[in-house]
């Protein structure tokens, strides 16, 4: 209790991790802009960016975007939208340094970062008697983080982590090692190095970025960079201490996991088996395919599954008419 068992099917032709997480991104979804925009400061001078898509219903999700990402990722607004119709208040909000605004430290985010969440949870909660809680990928492994290292805030009554790295060491290292792995590599690699160098032109005396181009592997940059800018001894202490994995059997509300067996970026230690099993509030659910943050199944348009899965359990429960044709059981 509770190992659910999924009911996603994935259509035959996307029966491919890799094509699973490409494919959502080159799908025509229209979304609305968010409604409103404001500047969070934070205790140490800095700042994070949050926008709101209200609707008066007095309920909020909070939602927590993936490694590069930003609050206008597809994931990220197709979640907004979905959460939107089913009645719910949402707020995405960009870590330091994203969503194309540089922060006002040499520092700037981590895997792990769970302080700017709970920041971020606190002053929302000065509006909302109850709220939730969805991150992807990075952003799942800082929602469960947060909500297992410390008593969560009172008004949070459920989460949910798509596509989730729990365990940071072994996730790095599908990224680095994995052949067919080189595109999403090159892809995150070249985006870290760019804010990287822009960060040693803000900060000269703090960050030196000679030969950073020659960097090949997230090992690298997490040791050179990651680590040392964020108070880690180096890239293993950073993905020890980072990571959620250690955290899940003290998470005190209802939380679902759900990642897909086919992810190209988790290994075996994201599929916490152990530790759900020994919960009665971690909830794992892991279909045979779906990739990374992908689920698609075309039963309802361009929604993904995983977008309909998570109002599910936001909801209440495995057997909410407001997603049609799911049903999980433990």
């Amino acid at each position: 209790m509770p190992l659910v068992a999924s009911v996603y099917q994935a259509p035959w032709a996307l029966r491919s991790g890799h094509l699973q997480t490409i494919l959502p991104l080159c799908l025509p979804r229209r979304y609305a802009r968010w409604q409103t925009s404001e500047r969070l400061e934070l205790p140490d001078g800095d700042f994070v960016d949050l926008h709101w898509q209200r609707g008066g219903f007095g309920r909020l999700v909070i939602l927590s975007h993936g490694l590069e990402g930003s609050s206008e990722a597809v994931y990220i607004r197709g979640m907004a939208a979905t959460l939107s119709r089913a009645g719910w208040d949402v707020l995405a909000w960009n870590y330091r340094g994203c969503g194309g605004v540089a922060n006002r430290l040499p520092r700037s985010y981590h895997s792990g970062e769970s302080e700017d969440l709970r920041h971020v949870i606190v002053h929302a909660g000065q509006g909302y008697s109850r709220m939730a809680l969805v991150g992807f990928s990075l952003g799942g492994n800082i929602t469960l983080k947060y909500l297992g290292e410390a008593t969560a805030h009172p008004a949070i009554t459920s989460a949910v982590a798509v596509s989730a790295p729990v365990d940071l060491a072994s996730s790095a290292g599908a990224l680095d090692s994995r052949r067919d792995n080189g595109l999403y590599l090159r892809r995150f690699l070249k985006t870290l190095i760019t804010k990287m160098e822009a960060k040693a032109r803000q900060f000269p005396d703090h960050v030196a970025v000679e030969g950073i181009r020659r960097i090949r592997t997230i090992r690298e940059f997490d040791d050179r960079y990651t680590a040392p800018l964020h108070g880690f001894r180096d890239a293993e202490d950073y993905w020890a201490r980072a990571s959620s994995l250690p955290h899940l059997p003290k998470i005190q509300v209802p939380a679902l996991l759900l990642n897909a067996q086919d992810d190209p970026l988790l290994a075996a230690s994201s599929f916490p088996e152990g530790a759900a099993g020994a919960s009665s509030f971690l909830h794992l659910e892991t279909p045979r395919h779906g990739g990374h943050v992908g689920f698609l199944d075309f039963a309802q348009g361009l929604i993904p599954w995983h977008e309909r899965r998570a109002v599910q359990f936001l909801n209440g429960g495995d057997d909410d008419p407001a997603a049609p044709g799911m049903h999980a059981s433990s």
